[in-house]
């Protein structure tokens, strides 16, 4: 009788985990099909090359996450008594690198008054020091060049400098000085940034971590102390991205918004992005706090990290594309 009624209960938990990573699937086609269904049919023009951006941000965006969460992984990792010695290699030096053409290229974009550049020969780059959005582009090189030496060197913990480096620039950037309120903007876009990229690199190596060690002891207290830290940083990403949505779309222009305009409706395919992976990252609790082997938690926990991938992605599609009107 109650084998019964626990192999109910696992089929009704089979298809719902497969409920949810079929939506977490279809909102990460969005980023895949680039810009043009989220602005077709709103009356909005995309700026050129506006796939390209996408596409250059993602990168940015994941060579970010990646080094810090790396950074973040390994402390915690120290802290969990007697474990193993062996860690996974570092991926820090290729993520800081590919950041580092990543931010070039979007500093040719802005050095050619936000057009692609047909050649070098449309490239100022000495123009580049007259503008805010010039000024910033080349902090962002130059930030990702030094952290890609400080991996390199034998104290890759002074990555993290160059890193805030980053993370300060690019949450000025998205909040221009004409912007309603940029300040708190910008403060919001950096405590969402340096939330999402330790939750998303944390839950990367953490993950490569586990398969290092292949201990279950060891393997299950790690993750269950990235898990507390993560729960934190999920309720800071939440409030935040409500927060900077809600000053781009006024409440009571919301739901219109979220289906008329291409930034709602990339916004709101991360929405469901981001429960998807809350729903992915309950379910690697749940099984963390009941199973008996807690590194079973690390199926759920991997397929958190394929969608907080596509979360990534979004991201850098949503800064490319027009911001809604203020109404």
């Amino acid at each position: 009788m109650n084998s019964g009624v626990g192999a109910a209960g696992a089929d009704r938990g089979g298809r719902w985990a497969v409920a949810v990573l079929v939506l977490v699937a279809l909102a990460a086609l969005i980023p895949l099909l680039g810009p043009s269904p989220a602005l077709h049919g709103t009356g909005e023009a995309a700026a050129p090359g506006t796939g390209g951006t996408a596409l250059l941000r993602t990168v940015l965006f994941a060579a970010l996450a990646v080094p810090a969460g790396e950074l973040f992984a390994r402390r915690l990792a120290r802290t969990v008594p007697g474990a193993p010695r062996s860690v996974p290699r570092s991926w820090s030096v290729a993520a800081n690198s590919a950041g580092f053409l990543a931010a070039l290229a979007l500093a040719s974009v802005v050095a050619t008054g936000n057009l692609l550049p047909g050649g070098l020969a449309d490239i100022d780059v000495g123009g580049l020091y007259d503008s805010r959005d010039g000024r910033l582009a080349l902090v962002e090189v130059n930030a990702f060049l030094a952290a890609a030496l400080c991996a390199a060197s034998g104290r890759p913990g002074t990555q993290v400098w160059p890193l805030a480096a980053v993370v300060v620039a690019e949450a000025l950037r998205a909040h221009p000085t004409t912007e309603y309120s940029p300040l708190l903007g910008s403060g919001l876009t950096l405590v969402h940034l340096v939330c999402a990229s330790l939750w998303a690199g944390g839950l990367l190596h953490v993950l490569r971590t586990l398969r290092v060690w292949r201990t279950a002891r060891a393997g299950g207290v790690l993750l269950a102390r990235y898990a507390r830290v993560a729960l934190v940083l999920l309720v800071a990403v939440t409030a935040t991205g409500v927060g900077s949505s809600l000053r781009r779309m006024p409440p009571e222009t919301v739901l219109g918004q979220l289906t008329d305009t291409a930034y709602g409706r990339v916004l709101l395919a991360k929405v469901v992005l981001v429960a998807g992976v809350a729903v992915l990252a309950l379910w690697a609790r749940i099984r963390l706090a009941r199973a008996a082997d807690p590194l079973t938690a690390g199926t759920p926990a991997r397929a958190e990290v394929y969608a907080l991938g596509a979360v990534v992605a979004v991201s850098g599609l949503l800064t490319a594309l027009p911001v809604p009107i203020r109404w």
